[in-house]
């Protein structure tokens, strides 16, 4: 996927079209970013191996390996 510099990983996964970010531990619901300022913690994605990271709050780098979450860590 291509993406700007300085852009999120939140932003870069919405203009790729991307609309699930994670899954709900209980309901297993999708969910994806909300407030994109790092309050909601509905956009948690896996990166590089680390789950629980916001989407909305970190901008992307060359090479990222970005994941959706399922459920909990």
């Amino acid at each position: 996927m291509q993406a700007q510099a300085g852009e999120t990983v939140a932003a870069a996964l919405l203009a790729g079209n991307v609309g699930s970010f994670r899954s709900t531990p209980v309901s297993g619901d999708s969910r994806a970013p909300y407030c994109m300022m790092g309050a909601c913690f509905d956009c948690l994605v896996t990166i590089d191996g680390l789950p629980n990271r916001q989407a909305c709050m970190t901008e992307i780098r060359d090479g990222m390996v970005v994941q959706r979450q399922k459920g909990a860590a």
